[in-house]
């Protein structure tokens, strides 16, 4: 069994294949039958760029999957491996399953009902004990937002570095994907082939991805969240793809001091147990039509939350502040130049 991620507009989401010598075709269909995209609709391509296409002129550019009896494996698609899909009309992401019946067909109770509900509480405890940053890595970050982006578009990375069996996470890298920020939004326009190199130099220094770290822009300062519901959406899908109990997500924004004066500020969080498990199973609303406020993140379902029934969440219930603390790496200092700027 082969699994392929497939990252649209609506995300990452993923397919599975019987035959490692599956074409083009065949990818289609199992995109069809299991994200429900028609085979006619979708535009598939292994170049990123698909997803900045704005018009159907600029879809024409990407070839590389227009022929069906393509082998997908001549393309390097493997396991893992992730593909870009563009498709024109709409479709309801999958979402929670809800059965009107208990176990074997029996009218479901008052108990039964109460019992299927998804509470949504506060989780006081990080499992993550502390996160430090290093402190070049943190600061070339910061100030590559700071001198040359002003806090004006989005900027993010993944974090690198090692776990202690006391649950202490230390930062000694960032990676910078290729991405587009906007002042709203971060979209990370993902290679694999890179991310394999960087994982490769991570494991030859004895690390391993800890985290993701993000910017907030200064016109996301007067706003009244910690995080945007599409900036937990993003944290929560990485944290869930991560697999890491200890996986950290970082804030980095400008905070005005009692003197007037704007300071670069660092925070940490972890997605909530409850946050995760919500998402992997789907009951986040990825499309919302109408207007919502960044505060809050809407469910497909109702929730109970602080006892009241409700599909609409304030994100802070899905974020767990974490410690912070920086340190020096030395034993690794070497000058070279930064990716993907």
């Amino acid at each position: 069994m082969m699994m392929i991620r497939i990252r649209s507009r609506d995300g990452l989401e993923r397919v599975s294949i019987d035959n490692p010598l599956a074409t083009v075709a065949q990818l289609k269909s199992a995109i069809e039958s299991q994200l429900r995209v028609p085979a006619h609709a979708q535009i598939l391509s292994t170049n990123q760029n698909l997803l900045l296409a704005k018009n159907p002129n600029d879809l024409t550019q990407f070839t590389d999957m227009s022929d069906p009896k393509t082998m997908i494996s001549s393309l390097k698609i493997t396991h893992g491996s992730i593909v870009y899909l563009a498709y024109e009309g709409e479709r309801s992401v999958a979402g929670p399953a809800f059965h009107p019946a208990g176990s074997f067909g029996r009218k479901m109770t008052m108990d039964d009902l109460i019992a299927k509900q998804m509470r949504v509480t506060r989780q006081e405890d990080p499992h993550c004990e502390m996160v430090s940053f290093d402190r070049d890595a943190a600061n070339a970050f910061q100030h590559y937002v700071n001198e040359s982006l002003a806090f004006g578009v989005k900027r993010g990375g993944f974090m690198y570095g090692t776990v202690s069996e006391e649950g202490k996470v230390e930062v000694d890298f960032i990676y910078e994907p290729p991405q587009q920020g906007t002042d709203e939004n971060l979209i990370l326009l993902r290679d694999p082939d890179e991310e394999k190199l960087v994982e490769a130099i991570a494991l030859g220094l004895g690390m391993r991805k800890v985290g993701f770290i993000f910017t907030q822009t200064v016109s996301q300062d007067k706003k009244d969240y910690r995080m945007s519901n599409a900036e937990v959406l993003q944290a929560v899908e990485l944290q869930a793809e991560g697999d890491l109990k200890e996986w950290v997500t970082a804030v980095v924004k400008l905070e005005v001091n009692e003197d007037g004066r704007a300071d670069v500020h660092f925070e940490a969080f972890q997605m909530s147990d409850m946050c995760v498990r919500l998402f992997k199973e789907g009951w986040f609303e990825r499309d919302v039509q109408e207007e919502i406020e960044p505060k809050l993140s809407r469910m497909k379902k109702e929730v109970v939350v602080g006892g009241k029934d409700t599909r609409d969440v304030d994100n802070d219930f899905f974020l767990v502040l974490v410690k912070i603390f920086d340190h020096q790496v030395v034993e690794y200092m070497v000058k070279h130049g930064k990716w993907n700027r």
